[in-house]
């Protein structure tokens, strides 16, 4: 039981926070960058246009890249990838798996499927995935025996 005395509090989220600060960084700059460039430029209103609408594009792109988490509460797990959202019961998730070499974590599910959850993983900080994946881990078993 020593293990589960060192799980963080409910609620609690995984994000890949450094991935985000940069995907973030790098898309607001590009955004100010291309934006400044268009209106340094002698060009038509349509040109500027389509300089600000590739910015504004590109920045959507990484906004989404940096959506991913994974959230837990009393009452189960909600993952959010790049475009979807689900929320699961903590008895619907039976294993939390983050082998040497994934991208992110995946989550082995009551129905026989599994999931991947964007929001942990070891791409910049791969210690802190692994201790995320831990303390995901941690909790599944936790609610598993309680439940």
């Amino acid at each position: 039981m020593s293990q589960h005395s060192e799980l963080p509090a409910l609620p609690v989220t995984f994000r890949p926070t450094r991935t985000r600060v940069v995907l973030l960084t790098v898309g607001v700059l590009a955004f100010v960058a291309i934006t400044t460039v268009a209106f340094m430029l002698d060009i038509s209103g349509g040109e500027r246009s389509s300089f600000i609408f590739t910015a504004a594009l590109f920045l959507g792109v990484l906004v989404l890249l940096s959506r991913p988490r994974v959230s837990a509460d009393e009452g189960g797990v909600t993952v959010v990838n790049l475009t979807t959202k689900r929320r699961l019961e903590w008895a619907e998730v039976l294993r939390v798996n983050l082998r040497n070499g994934d991208p992110w974590v995946s989550l082995d599910l009551s129905d026989g499927t599994s999931l991947a959850a964007m929001g942990i993983q070891p791409g910049i900080a791969k210690s802190q995935a692994v201790a995320d994946a831990r303390a995901l881990r941690g909790l599944v078993e936790r609610h598993s025996a309680e439940g």
